[in-house]
This record gives structure tokens, sequence and C-alpha cells, in this order.
């Protein structure tokens, strides 16, 4: 006959514990027969004792059971098992790959875009600027901006040279690394339209597939393309960096409208064109704008 004694572990949160198994002999001039060995915690093996083979298969069969991957279940409500293998709780969308980042998961929020909008009174959208070095993006953002203001409108501005102070800092004026900031500051702007804020990008974007790029990204009608059309020769008597002319003698490769191209949009939502004498101030361009979102409806939730 066989009897499995369980003998205490040094500490009673161990993962294991050790079993002695005794064989009682009828002869009581031999002792008995001990097999010292470990197991995990959760196996029932004083029922059965016969061998140690047998408790090794028992372990392995139980080892591969704790193992199992957990399976996500379509139950409202959240369960667990003795055995630690299945798991219920609310459904999850399946894992997906997005460039280099594998196993990701979107998670949704009852808080929608609708919701921050209907707050806000007002609708999340981007208004890209985009023109010549020198055209006057910056400013026109900033008047832009105020007018929102006044009306008590929610907005703000992603200025390309700002950006470059920080999540762009590590990118240099290279074709693929402009392409590069347009992308990363579309993807942020598109964050900040989701939030329902009126997102204002001041950057030269001289690529269309680039500004077509970030398009794509938002909800048709939230991406609106402004095109500041200043001709060149004007930027560059402007010149309020002196790039023109750090470009003009060379000492900087690459510059739109000198060494590298400037694609002007096309079928964009707004042309805003300085020519001539007929030059409109900054606050009276930024009304136009204002007003093409009031006709739009996105100064309303």
């Amino acid at each position: 006959m066989t009897t499995a004694k369980s003998l205490p572990p040094p500490c009673c949160t161990g993962m294991f514990r050790n079993f002695e198994c005794r064989r009682l002999t009828t002869s009581h001039s031999s002792p008995p027969e001990k097999l010292g060995f470990s197991m995990l915690c959760r196996i029932n093996a004083a029922r059965s004792c016969h061998s140690r083979r047998n408790l090794i298969l028992l372990y392995d069969r139980s080892r591969s059971n704790f193992l199992k991957p957990i399976k996500a279940k379509k139950d409202s409500e959240s369960s667990c098992t003795d055995n630690g293998a299945a798991f219920s709780g609310i459904q999850l969308r399946q894992m997906s790959n997005v460039g280099n980042s594998t196993n990701i998961l979107w998670h949704e929020c009852p808080i929608q875009k609708r919701d921050r909008q209907q707050l806000l009174q007002q609708k999340g959208c981007v208004i890209w600027l985009t023109g010549l070095s020198g055209s006057g993006k910056s400013t026109l953002a900033c008047a832009l901006s105020q007018s929102l203001h006044s009306r008590g409108k929610l907005s703000y501005i992603l200025d390309g040279d700002n950006i470059r102070h920080g999540l762009n800092r590590d990118l240099s004026f290279r074709a693929e690394d402009r392409s590069e900031n347009i992308r990363r500051i579309g993807e942020v702007a598109k964050l900040f339209a989701d939030a329902g804020v009126i997102c204002i990008t001041s950057l030269i974007s001289p690529y269309q597939k680039d500004r077509d790029a970030c398009r794509a990204l938002l909800p048709e009608g939230d991406f609106i393309e402004v095109f500041i059309d200043v001709p060149l020769h004007v930027c560059e008597a402007r010149d309020p960096k002196g790039l023109y002319k750090l470009a003009r003698a060379g000492k900087i490769k690459g510059f739109t409208g000198i060494d590298d191209p400037y694609e002007p949009p096309c079928g964009c939502e707004i042309v805003l064109q300085q020519k001539g004498g007929d030059c409109k101030s900054p606050k009276d361009m930024a009304e136009l704008v204002v007003s093409y979102l009031e006709k739009i409806g996105h100064l309303q939730a």
C-alpha cells in the first residue's frame, strides 16, 4: 500500500510543495521506502501516488493548462476559473499591426467627438495654411486664432517653426524629412480636430502628395486647405528671416522656391491672393476664412 504525506513548504506563499511517498510493506525488518520530488501546489497528488512517472505526467498536463493563452469572450460580466485558463469580459476587437507596431488594439471611449463638439459648441477641423516662406502664413494663423477667440471658439496653432523646436527637432529640411515633418503634424492636427478643436497649421508644406495624405486622415469636409498665393519676388522682397538671401548665396540648400520646388494646391478650399497693390490685411484674410467656416457650419455643434 502506498500513501502520500504532504510536507509544509518553507514559505506558505511558495509555488511548490514537497511530497513524500512511503511504500508500506508487511515485513517489519525493511524500512519504509521514501521518494522525494517537487510539484505545483495546484496538483492533487494525494489521490494517486503509484509511481513517479504518473505524477510527472500529471504535472505536465497541469502546466500546459496553466500556460494556455487566455481568449477574450463576449460575455458582459467578467469571471475567472480556478486554473486561470478561462477569462471572460467585454468583447475586444482583434489585435492589429500598423507599420512597425505589432499586437496593438484600438480602445474606444464612450465620450466621442460629437460629445466634445457639443461641449465646445463648434466642430473640430483642420485649417491647413500653405504657401511660400514669407507669404504670411504665421501672421494669418495668429489673426485667425484671434478672430475665432473673440467669437468664443477654441483653436490651436501648429506652426512649422514651433513644432521643429520640439516634436520635429530631429528632422532636417531634406525631402524625406520634410515629408515626415508634414506627416507628424498631420497626425497631431487630426487629434486636435477629434478633440473638437479648430486646429490651424502654418507651414510651407511644399508637396501636393504630403498635403493630400494629411487630408485623407480626416473625414470629408474637416480638412480646409488655404493657399496664400503670394508671388516669389514679393516673398523674397519681404524676406522676414533673411533666408532667401542665404539661399541665393548658396548657404542654404534645398530652399523652397529657390532650389527646391513648391507645388501650388490644386482644388483647395480657399485661395487668398496677394498680388500687386491688392494686398489684404491679415485681419481681412482671417475674416474670409471665418466666413467660410460659418458657411459650412463649423462654428456651431
